[in-house]
């Protein structure tokens, strides 16, 4: 069984804000729809999200080249987050998108959604690791996060 969806906010690999997806129902149950990443299809909702992408349209411009700004001040800076490992390196859990944006904001960084940022594989060891952050349609950053221990 599948469920209509509108996306109201960029999921990687399904689609940005604003499009019309179907996916398997426990996604949409169980992932999407409690996260806020989505709602359930109707007219009503339809027509609620052409009004929200007409407002985006217009600011979209401009926000294209600040996102552009802040892309090239995030990828221009290290960021570090702690955690405690044991000998061999590894952390006891894994290094959150929550911490990420708090050692963003600690850096003198711009404030972060969490939601935003994208975390390939779990951050489970010491060292550098590669973190995407989606700032707007089609502008990314590329963090360099070190992971030290505590």
């Amino acid at each position: 069984m599948t469920t209509k969806l509108i996306l109201t906010h960029e999921v990687t690999g399904l689609g940005t804000a604003g499009d019309v997806v179907e996916v398997k129902d426990g996604y949409a149950r169980n992932y999407l729809v409690p996260r806020g990443l989505g709602q359930v299809w109707s007219r009503g909702a339809e027509k609620q999200i052409e009004g929200m992408r007409a407002s985006r349209a217009k600011k979209a411009h401009a926000s294209v080249e600040a996102a552009s700004a802040v892309r090239d001040q995030l990828e221009a800076t290290r960021y570090t987050v702690t955690g405690r490992a044991g000998a061999g390196g590894r952390l006891f859990g894994t290094v959150t998108s929550k911490e990420i944006a708090a050692s963003v904001k600690a850096a003198g960084g711009p404030d972060l959604d969490r939601r935003s940022i994208e975390v390939k594989q779990h951050i489970k060891t010491l060292g550098t690791h590669a973190v995407t952050v989606h700032l707007h349609d089609g502008v990314t950053a590329k963090l360099t996060l070190e992971v030290v221990p505590a």
